[in-house]
């Protein structure tokens, strides 16, 4: 395991017991938390993207804020639904924010999951082409997203520009080298784990995933690893793929852990549906002790495979809490698992 993350959802409530009662609570507080995650030597700090809900939505902003705050954590989304974006503005978004960041952008992207309201892309303004459903348009989104990315210019300029233009055709401004490389595809399926592969996209592998096999859920999520690893390959990409894998781990240190999760509820994979035609299959969470987490997970086969790992936090509970449980992974079991 090369590196160790934070995974955060975003979630808020106007419930008492939660920490985060308004979107400006889960804004500021993701920024905290990602500063105390570096301080703490965690190396990422990964935001996921859900459109109406109360959870983090618009990207952009908060990872620039990261950016300006922090100086050496990886910075990432897990996972920007492709649907709902122009990728156009995305790419001026994208690259403005990895200046800013100095690089350290590392941006999953995807064709999505099921949203809070149905076909939520369409108050977007978008719609499929003719002959295609909702994912054909997100991964075409990406598509174009991807070869804008590479900084080419394709715009005719104007005879009589406002201001001087560089010669030839114009590209999106702010560009940022290197960010084509740091894009990472949220795949649900072997399938478009080894698409994601063939066009020199890194793959995150999230803990839901298409039922495949009907296996265990992280024999499934190796298998897929291993494929999208041989396809890559296959391509001949020059530089090596990186791969990630998310997981809801809690290290059960005090009472509070074992108040909060000590009782063993996830303990075992679940199966449901993800739309009515898709049978899915969905993670274990761990809780336990150090010494048995360390065997539990070394027993997890795609955590084996993977390059990074993301822990999912809890971030209603707050950014001291949520600095205590990804401490106690880093000090307590990641040196077990080969990390450092």
């Amino acid at each position: 395991m090369k590196k160790i993350g934070f995974l955060s959802f975003g979630h808020w409530t106007p419930s008492p017991q939660s920490q985060t009662r308004s979107a400006g609570d889960t804004l500021l507080q993701s920024i905290e938390l990602a500063v105390a995650a570096e301080e703490l030597g965690a190396d990422g700090a990964y935001f996921r993207v859900h459109h109406f809900a109360r959870q983090l939505a618009s990207p952009f902003p908060l990872l620039a804020a990261v950016g300006a705050r922090t100086s050496r954590i990886e910075i990432g989304t897990a996972v920007i639904d492709m649907r709902y974006e122009n990728p156009l503005y995305m790419a001026e978004d994208a690259g403005s924010a990895d200046l800013i960041a100095g690089g350290r952008l590392q941006l999953g992207i995807s064709r999505g999951s099921p949203e809070q309201v149905i076909d939520g892309w369409r108050y977007f303004g978008y719609q499929p082409a003719e002959g295609a459903d909702d994912a054909d348009m997100g991964r075409r989104h990406a598509e174009v997203f991807l070869d804008l990315l590479r900084g080419e210019g394709f715009a005719k300029p104007n005879p009589h520009p406002m201001f001087p233009n560089p010669p030839g055709l114009l590209r999106l401004e702010p560009h940022s080298d290197g960010l084509r490389e740091r894009i990472w595809w949220g795949a649900g399926s072997n399938a478009t784990a080894v698409w994601a592969a063939r066009l020199g996209m890194n793959l995150q592998s999230s803990t839901l995933k298409n039922d495949e096999t009907g296996e265990a859920f992280h024999v499934q999520q190796a298998a897929q690893i291993r494929a999208y690893r041989a396809a890559w390959k296959e391509a001949g990409h020059a530089r090596e793929p990186c791969v990630s894998v998310s997981r809801s781990i809690f290290a059960l240190m005090d009472d509070r852990d074992r108040a909060y999760f000590g009782r063993g509820g996830e303990s075992e994979d679940q199966i449901g549906f993800i739309d009515p035609q898709t049978r899915a299959i969905f993670g274990r969470s761990y809780a336990a002790e150090p010494d048995v987490l360390i065997e539990q997970l070394r027993n997890d086969e795609a955590i084996t495979e993977a390059d990074t790992l993301l822990l999912t936090i809890p971030n209603q509970l707050g950014v001291a809490y949520c600095a205590h449980a990804i401490e106690a992974i880093l000090k307590h079991v990641a040196p077990a698992l080969g990390w450092r």
